[in-house]
């Protein structure tokens, strides 16, 4: 049995979220998240019901600032396309990626994820992780939503 050395709020924060709510045909992002402060990101995209005919799209994007300057797609960091047509309704999908994944050479240096309803208003959420911390418990990084950390 592990001991209680470590709260898992003190290596992984909750770093980017995507309300859930019945979600309108379109792109949904989390804000910008700096890679500076963890080494490692996850992404957890939650679909509920999916609207008549509905299509779901999640992908992380890297960006040269928390403004978006530059924005573009990471390789390799998307989903399979969920479909209502499929019957994928109510599963989860997730998406992890390293610092070392953006496009370092070239000043990337901040991620979000991005979420695309096609075809029909779908209920849906999404979170992202940030692990690894560079410095300090991970929960320095916390989301201003974050209202509070129960551990026993």
């Amino acid at each position: 049995m592990a001991q209680k050395t470590l709260a898992l709020s003190a290596a992984v924060a909750l770093v980017g979220v995507i309300e859930p709510d019945a979600t309108a045909v379109g792109n949904h992002s989390t804000g910008w998240i700096s890679m500076s402060d963890f080494q490692h990101v996850q992404a957890i995209v939650l679909a509920g019901a999916l609207g008549a005919s509905a299509t779901l799209d999640a992908k992380f994007e890297q960006a040269t600032d928390d403004a978006g300057t530059d924005v573009k797609d990471i390789e390799g960091a998307s989903i399979t396309q969920l479909t209502k047509d499929d019957g994928q309704d109510n599963v989860q999908a997730l998406i992890e990626l390293w610092g070392e994944d953006l496009d370092i050479k070239n000043k990337f240096t901040h991620v979000r994820l991005t979420l695309t309803v096609g075809a029909a208003n779908s209920d849906l959420s999404a979170i992202v992780l940030g692990a690894h911390p560079r410095q300090g418990p991970a929960s320095d990084h916390d989301l201003d939503s974050v209202i509070e950390i129960v551990s026993l």
